[in-house]
């Protein structure tokens, strides 16, 4: 599995409908136009999929629907994170029983764990599902910080094969790629901001939220940076920096629905306690959208307006 955790893998945002329903024939068509465009895999029920509004059966819906229409071709990385051990565990169980290839297991929130928590918490779902597990490291939501050398211990003793990055520092990144060494890890960006610095120092792609709306830009610019080719990487990475910052206006993933909308391919409907997108802020979003396109004539976003 290791060697198919690599390129840019899409955050999925939930479609609902006007009944406020998960609308699975929207996810559906969403999760093979991301494949059409060369995303390398999925990831539903995370963060932008607001998996916490999300009962049991409509998190088992997101992730076989995504399964159903991914045909096989890309890896599946479903959200199974609680910040109850328990709960976590029997998501993990769930998902597994469903078909997903890899658990993408959040570090606990809300409780504020020490690091022997956090280690006991990830070994604890490890061992009850034997599931592989990437672990999704994001202090800005969870006020729990997994550490370097807890990241390294996890790895060195199987428990997981991977981390979500979320915290934007390329430190951090470098210092525990020293402290994984030469064990199988892959590492991957949280952050639409810092792929290429990410990718540069020695991560293997991006978890990406944009990557819903400029799903070929972002796997090009994922590409061209593993292959070092930083002339094709630069304005590809200039451009998605650019973007981002009208994806991150309000609380994830308000805007990044807010473009689908527009674009015609999802509704832009969130689950309270988020609210979707005022008139000001969808303007500000369709003016980076039409930003995007005028940076290059070939710039993703033309194929995905309506």
């Amino acid at each position: 599995m290791i060697e198919r955790l690599q390129g840019a893998f899409t955050a999925l945002v939930t479609p609902f409908d006007e009944q406020d329903k998960v609308d699975t024939k929207a996810l559906a068509r969403l999760v093979k136009a991301q494949l059409e465009h060369g995303i390398d895999g999925l990831v539903p029920c995370g963060t932008t999929g607001e998996t916490a509004t999300l009962t049991d059966a409509e998190q088992e819906r997101v992730v076989k629907t995504t399964i159903e229409a991914a045909e096989g071709k890309a890896p599946i990385i479903a959200g199974t994170g609680s910040n109850s051990t328990r709960i976590a565990v029997e998501n993990t169980k769930r998902a597994k029983a469903w078909g997903a290839d890899v658990a993408l297991v959040v570090c606990p929130y809300y409780n504020k764990p020490t690091q022997d928590g956090m280690f006991r918490h990830f070994k604890a779902i490890w061992e009850e599902v034997g599931m592989p597990i990437i672990a999704y490291n994001v202090p800005g939501r969870t006020a729990s910080d997994l550490m370097p050398e807890t990241i390294a211990k996890l790895v060195h003793e199987g428990v997981i094969i991977g981390l979500k990055d979320a915290t934007a520092n390329m430190i951090r990144a470098q210092e525990t790629l020293t402290l994984v060494g030469d064990k199988p890890f892959a590492m991957l960006s949280g952050d639409d901001f810092t792929i290429l610095p990410f990718v540069a120092v020695g991560g293997r792609g991006v978890i990406s939220v944009v990557s819903n709306i400029i799903p070929g830009d972002t796997a090009k610019l994922v590409k061209a940076t593993l292959a070092a080719d930083f002339a094709t990487a630069r304005p590809l990475n200039s451009r998605i920096v650019e973007f981002s910052k009208a994806m991150f206006l309000s609380s994830n993933p308000i805007p990044v629905k807010a473009a689908m909308a527009l674009a015609g391919w999802a509704p832009a409907r969130v689950r309270m306690p988020l609210v979707t997108a005022d008139d000001g802020l969808a303007m500000k979003v369709r003016a980076a959208m039409n930003a995007y396109r005028g940076m290059a004539e070939d710039a993703d976003l033309q194929g995905w307006m309506s």
